[in-house]
């Protein structure tokens, strides 16, 4: 991730945390799920990867035990978080009672 993590997630958009490994086979699943749920709100929301082998100052302030773990942000707090595999209609669904 370029950038100032916390920066991001108090920017003025809500922020889906795609927190992911590259050895993780579930994580190259939910890949191009995220990347159709950027696009499907694109105007309404940021969409990030977190790879938390390279992070894990991040992965462990967040306390992320398991990938993949997507979580959402809204003014630099946490709101949601779940991990494993979502298909995209559960995750829209999901981010759009946070909006």
């Amino acid at each position: 991730m370029k950038g100032n993590f916390n920066n991001v997630i108090n920017g003025p958009l809500p922020v889906l945390v795609d927190f992911h490994a590259e050895w993780c086979q579930p994580c190259k699943v939910q890949a191009p799920i995220i990347k159709e749920v950027a696009i499907a709100l694109k105007d309404r929301i940021r969409v990030i990867k977190i790879d938390v082998d390279a992070n894990r100052l991040v992965s462990t302030r967040y306390h992320i035990s398991a990938v993949p773990t997507l979580a959402l942000f809204k003014q630099g707090e946490m709101i949601w978080r779940e991990s494993g595999l979502l298909s995209k209609a559960q995750l829209i669904s999901t981010i759009e009672r946070y909006l």
